[in-house]
């Protein structure tokens, strides 16, 4: 099928994930379904109606700014966790349930009387009484520290479930005991297994099979693995145990799960049902079950008090590194909805989160490499001016003896910045590592913009090593380099200045591509480790720069026929701002022309990849089209019974035919044919 799918669409990639076939597209953008309430100060997430996700909305909350009340603590969110009581409450599915997206992880802006343990700057986690914003107030006792090492998206994801966790199997399960968790690839699922092994009890786990995997790399082995998707655990598990079944059974199954659950416990076996949807009655249970002990455990009815207990208890664990934080899997705030469809569809592995960019601020050093090229200086003035930006550090190979650099300097300083121009070789590890420690403490690195490059062209081919290196250092190694060095620092964004040549390669640039590619690909390596990561995918910029400099107005023109003209300085930046706030790892930033893209559909040049940014009805095609392009015969076959004249055509029609599809050009007809390369 996958293979028919390739041919009969002319796809030149497919993947195949869980029996569906994807296909890459660029698509626009769209506008996004979640925006603030334009007239209010502050915001948070709130039900406006049940029944459905489109009922999450984000509505007033000016509490969030009113003056603090004794004992309260005001943070700006970095991350909000959600949890699967989030997807029911929305739902309307447990009645009585009120309230959605109580968890978070943020930096403490103000402490209100009485709060004498915490101060601004403290970056904290826990739960949000009063629900959750950019800007959120709560109680003192319902936070906690967050561990040093942890980015605020993995922070964001522990409290509920190691809380749910802990609470519940605390005093109820012992070293030498067996337990069974079931959808153990959940958050709540993760925190038990890593308390598990912290407490010395062996444990059997079910997960969807696609999730096994994920068990194996928490440490389950395949004998303690079985599905949650049938009920084959129940005898899987009893011959695996020697027909004594486990201790205990860490429950968020329903129907007739439930029962083949309860029949593995023994005399003395405890059933702790962290479901909501199919809650039993504790005195049938025993009577159907002697001897098993059947409880429901709900953190929402726990108060402040033994909330900031628990957290207190668990904080020395993370530390340590005892416990670790669940996988994350991150969407945008504005993406709400669509993290809350894919929570309730059980996708993910751990925990999913909502994050909050936080763009350049006042607060702390911006480090901009190539800092002194064109689009590292239009950069700085944009953060400066637009961000209020006051602490630069711009890093380039010559530093303060690069062109322009006094110039650059003076000017920033003449709008209110402080700003250090130094020579560094971002390619070098020790240089970079040593830039990043030089950062003073008391302005503490917050953003860094990698938007150094170069180009050295060359045909496929023709393409040398030294070619290869010369791309990939500034770029590449440099970027690997800047995450290498930063990864235990507490950065609001990590952003990369990459290029479409990644996205929809580029002739003679396959060493820049692949450069590119390396950002994008490793924008998505930091967002899955939960770090903040942003790979600008720039079209071309009509400003020159020392990468573009070379460019004439025919090499101009050329890239405009591929469909996305030059963007205009005052475009980019527009652009710019709308990405440092983005939820995408790596969105592309250019001007996209419509009648071009159409002109490539109609004429069957238009690449794969560019096919959702266009809708035309199926045109007919060229006979010379047709004839380049075949049906289904080889082109020995198409060519074997014409006579050599038209053999020659052939052969010109199909060669003009790809020329245009490399090149861009509009209409294959209007290529010379004795035009060298």
């Amino acid at each position: 099928h996958a293979l028919h799918h390739a041919h009969t669409h002319h796809e030149p990639q497919l993947a195949i994930r869980q029996g569906h076939l994807h296909t890459p597209r660029l698509t626009r953008h769209p506008t996004p379904p979640l925006t603030p309430p334009a007239d209010a100060s502050a915001w948070r997430f709130d039900l406006t109606r049940k029944g459905t996700f489109d009922g999450v909305e984000m509505v007033p909350y000016e509490q969030a700014t009113a003056p603090l009340a004794a004992g309260t603590v005001r943070v700006s969110v970095r991350a909000a966790g959600l949890n699967f009581r989030d997807v029911l409450v929305a739902l309307n599915m447990v009645p009585g349930q009120e309230g959605v997206i109580g968890e978070g992880a943020g930096v403490v802006t103000e402490v209100g009387r009485g709060v004498e343990d915490l101060a601004p700057g403290d970056r904290v986690m826990g739960m949000f009484s009063q629900g959750i914003g950019p800007v959120a107030v709560t109680e003192r006792d319902l936070l906690v520290r967050m561990p040093d090492d942890w980015s605020f998206a993995q922070a964001a994801a522990a409290p509920v479930a190691y809380l749910t966790a802990y609470e519940a199997l605390k005093g109820q399960v012992a070293a030498g005991e067996s337990m069974l968790v079931h959808t153990a690839t959940g958050g709540v699922g993760t925190a038990a297994l890593h308390l598990a092994r912290h407490w010395d009890v062996e444990v059997y786990a079910t997960a969807s099979e696609s999730k096994w995997h994920a068990l194996h790399d928490l440490g389950v082995d395949a004998e303690h693995i079985a599905s949650s998707r049938t009920l084959e655990f129940e005898a899987l598990f009893r011959e695996r145990t020697g027909g004594r079944g486990v201790d205990v059974v860490l429950n968020s199954l329903a129907d007739e799960a439930i029962d083949a659950s309860l029949r593995l416990l023994g005399d003395g076996g405890r059933f702790i049902e962290m479901g909501k949807t199919d809650i039993r009655d504790a005195s049938e249970v025993t009577a159907s079950h002697p001897g098993v002990d059947y409880r429901v455990y709900d953190l929402t009815q726990s108060t402040p008090e033994r909330i900031g207990q628990l957290l207190n208890e668990l904080a020395p664990l993370f530390d340590r590194g005892v416990l670790l934080p669940p996988p994350v899997s991150t969407f945008g705030a504005n993406q709400a909805r669509e993290a809350l469809h894919h929570l309730s569809q059980a996708r993910h592995i751990g925990k999913v989160v909502l994050t909050f960019p936080v763009p350049p601020g006042a607060d702390g050093t911006v480090l901009i490499t190539g800092g002194t090229g064109v689009l590292g200086a239009l950069t700085a003035r944009h953060l400066v001016t637009e961000h209020g930006v006051r602490r630069l550090l711009l890093a380039s190979r010559s530093g303060p003896r690069s062109a322009g650099a006094a110039e650059l300097g003076d000017d920033l300083r003449a709008l209110g910045a402080h700003v250090d121009i130094v020579s560094c070789d971002m390619a070098d590890p020790v240089a970079v590592e040593t830039l990043v420690a030089g950062v003073p403490a008391e302005h503490p690195l917050r953003t860094v913009i990698h938007t150094a490059g170069t180009i050295e062209d060359a045909t496929i081919t023709a393409l040398t090593a030294e070619q290869l290196e010369t791309v990939l250092r500034p770029k590449a190694d440099a970027a690997w380099n800047l995450h290498h060095a930063t990864r235990h620092l507490h950065l609001d964004a990590f952003v990369l200045y990459s290029s479409l040549s990644g996205t929809l390669g580029a002739p003679g640039q396959a060493n820049y591509a692949a450069a590119n590619a390396y950002v994008d690909a490793l924008a998505h390596h930091r967002r899955a480790l939960g770090l903040p990561a942003t790979s600008l995918v720039w079209g071309l910029w009509a400003e020159h720069s020392g990468m573009t400099g070379h460019l004439t107005e025919a090499d101009v023109a050329r890239i405009a026929r591929s469909g996305f003209p030059p963007l205009a300085t005052e475009e980019a930046l527009v652009l710019l701002d709308a990405a440092l706030i983005t939820s995408e790892p790596a969105p592309v930033l250019a001007r996209v022309s419509t009648p071009v893209l159409l002109a490539q559909s109609r004429n069957r040049t238009l690449p794969a990849l560019l096919r959702g940014l266009v809708r035309t009805p199926a045109a007919r095609t060229s006979s010379a089209d047709r004839t380049a392009r075949g049906d289904a015969a080889s082109l020995h076959a198409r060519l074997a019974g014409v006579s050599e004249k038209e053999r020659l055509d052939h052969l010109l029609n199909l060669v003009r035919t790809t020329i245009a599809a490399v090149l861009a050009h509009p209409d294959p007809d209007t290529i010379d044919p004795h035009q060298p390369f």
